[in-house]
């Protein structure tokens, strides 16, 4: 196997992209370059608008939100993808969390969301398929 090597600036970038610890700096670099194969990236909209990330899926106009140091942040599905309330395309809950913090965090554990059909918040960790 080849080796790369990085300053700690793009080491950084990469680390903010993993969604989980299981995906590895490959999986990111897969993403980022839009390769396909067995490795495809885990965020993917889908025709009617939902977007599914990890096997979760956000149906078009579910809202997010998120707490942090008292101050409340949100986001939404627009058009398949996240945005959040700046405008910002996140591609994952991790980055978006990232975003907020300034600290590598769990974005699943981080984030709430209400989807059109739900009457109540719930955290997102909850819509992920169990293995």
């Amino acid at each position: 196997m080849a080796t790369i090597d990085v300053d700690f600036e793009v080491y950084k970038a990469l680390t903010i992209r993993r969604e989980t610890e299981e995906m590895t700096y490959n999986d990111v670099l897969r993403q980022l370059l839009k390769l396909g194969g067995e490795q495809a990236a885990p965020v993917a909209p889908t025709a009617a608008g939902s977007l599914i990330v990890k096997g979760a899926e956000f149906p078009e106009g579910t809202q997010f939100r998120a707490t942090y140091k008292g101050q409340t942040y949100t986001g939404a599905i627009k058009g398949g993808v996240w945005i959040d309330e700046k405008g910002k395309v996140q591609n994952s809950p991790s980055e978006a969390a990232y975003n907020i913090t300034d600290n590598h965090v769990n974005g699943w554990r981080f984030w709430e969301c209400r989807r059109p059909s739900d009457d109540s918040w719930r955290s997102i960790d909850s819509l992920r398929p169990k293995k």
